[in-house]
């Protein structure tokens, strides 16, 4: 587990005069990180995960105050006290506060989050799926993540993971949807963030093939057939020239 009562807070992250789309305006936003442990100024509390090269092993619900981990099984081997992490959220703030008031350094730009749209699973109307909005390039790690349905919101089915730090000290988050796939069905994932002037729509629709219309099966299924024949001739004549070549080579006898 980490120590953070021997070590710094590893730097502060941001400090921005921009607001969130849609949100009042916020003075100043400030964020620390240790690790995965993240705080940051601009709501309540902050974010607790624990990693394991790479991959989060557990967060602890800071409302709850339970531990939740990624794969249910960890929790038959090991376990995590959330008052841990509520203790080392506290120990953040403080060292934010105090690099706050006593640093000179100058503020970090707000990043533009990248946003990709994709199924989970292969695409078959009327299957049950997960649309998964992955938003990359997070910073600071503050957003508003919603999903839209034919441009009206969607409420149920929706779930998201925490932040999760990225070597650049960017942030990623996931956003869930499911849905059972139409092709007149139009989503969209929606990303409020600093760092855009305008919230960004990330547009997914069911790719559907284009049926053939009859003329076009009727000129394939010609094209198909005279292709056909003209193998058949092909390969005739060939056989043909064998079987005469054969033929003379017997008549010919040996020299």
């Amino acid at each position: 587990m980490m120590a953070l009562n021997r070590a710094l807070i590893l730097g502060v992250l941001a400090l921005t005069t921009m607001s969130p789309c849609g949100s009042e305006d916020i003075v100043a936003d400030h964020v620390a990180s240790y690790g995965t442990n993240v705080y940051h100024s601009y709501g309540p509390s902050g974010q607790y995960t624990h990693e394991f090269d790479g991959d989060e092993e557990f967060y602890v619900d800071l409302e709850k105050k339970e531990t939740v981990w990624k794969l249910p099984v960890f929790s038959q081997f090991t376990s995590f006290d959330p008052q841990i992490a509520l203790r080392n959220i506290n120990v953040a703030k403080f060292n934010l506060d105090l690099l706050i008031k006593y640093s000179n350094q100058t503020a970090a730009t707000n990043k533009v989050p990248e946003v990709t749209v994709f199924p989970k699973f292969p695409v078959m109307l009327g299957e049950a799926n997960i649309l998964i909005c992955l938003v990359d390039n997070i910073f600071p790690p503050v957003i508003n993540i919603t999903w839209l349905k034919n441009k009206q919101p969607v409420m149920e089915g929706v779930a998201e993971t925490s932040f999760h730090p990225n070597n650049d000290h960017s942030f990623s988050k996931m956003s869930y949807l499911t849905f059972l796939p139409s092709a007149d069905d139009i989503y969209d994932c929606k990303i409020e963030h600093w760092g855009l002037d305008e919230p960004l729509l990330k547009h997914w629709e069911a790719e559907i093939p284009t049926p053939m219309s009859e003329l076009t099966e009727t000129v394939v299924c010609a094209l198909g057939l005279a292709l056909g024949l003209v193998g058949i001739m092909v390969g005739t004549v060939f056989i043909i020239q064998g079987l005469r070549s054969s033929a003379t080579s017997r008549h010919q006898g040996p020299l």
